[in-house]
């Protein structure tokens, strides 16, 4: 009888190829308008996750998305409307950009539409951040609009008004008290919680 294989989990490998340079640059330094937008990624137990990998997609500050190929161009000009970020040893990631503007007849506020990557997940997560200063809008976006105040504020960016420019930050906790809504977008509803965002890979 042969052995039986080993557990294993995914990852992370992220850093071997994903990450780019410049990939949390969706506007170059000085532009009119940016924003910074940084926060924390956390697992279950309230640990920062070093090793985890967002990507934000997003519409322009005109509500137009960004249709032409290469997502991963930096040219100082062009908006691409995509960022790919890394967490640090501190599960910390940082990306500059524009706020959104909604699509002209989407029934949905101003947001980035975010995946994360993580260690033991064998899924990738959908999220979303959201802007306070879109006050009616977001009290009129489904998604929002179905949530309680609690599940709601995880969604929310806060900004802090920092020396560099308008910032906002939006921390991303996998599990447990403060858990960020994540969404199932096969059903079009929120995703069940994540069960092994904490397990270390052998």
């Amino acid at each position: 009888m042969l052995d039986l294989t080993p557990s294993q989990t995914v990852g992370p490998f992220f850093a071997f190829g994903l990450p780019f340079d410049g990939g949390g640059d969706v506007v170059p330094t000085g532009t009119p308008g940016a924003i910074t937008l940084y926060g924390t990624v956390r697992d279950g137990a309230g640990a920062p996750v070093p090793d985890a990998l967002l990507e934000f997609w997003q519409a322009g500050p005109d509500g137009r998305l960004p249709t032409r190929s290469g997502s991963l161009h930096r040219d100082g000009r062009s908006f691409t409307g995509f960022a790919r970020v890394p967490t640090d040893r501190a599960g910390d990631y940082h990306l500059r950009t524009l706020r959104p503007a909604a699509p002209a007849g989407s029934p949905h506020a101003p947001h980035l539409a975010v995946t994360v990557f993580a260690r033991g997940l064998l899924h990738h997560l959908f999220t979303r951040v959201y802007f306070p200063n879109h006050v009616d809008a977001n009290a009129a976006d489904p998604l929002l609009s179905s949530l309680d105040d609690a599940r709601r504020a995880t969604l929310v960016a806060v900004p802090d008004g920092g020396p560099t420019g308008p910032g906002y930050r939006f921390d991303v906790r996998m599990q447990g008290p403060g858990e960020t809504v994540f969404l199932d977008l096969s059903t079009h509803g929120l995703a069940q919680p994540p069960a092994a965002t904490t397990e270390t890979p052998a």
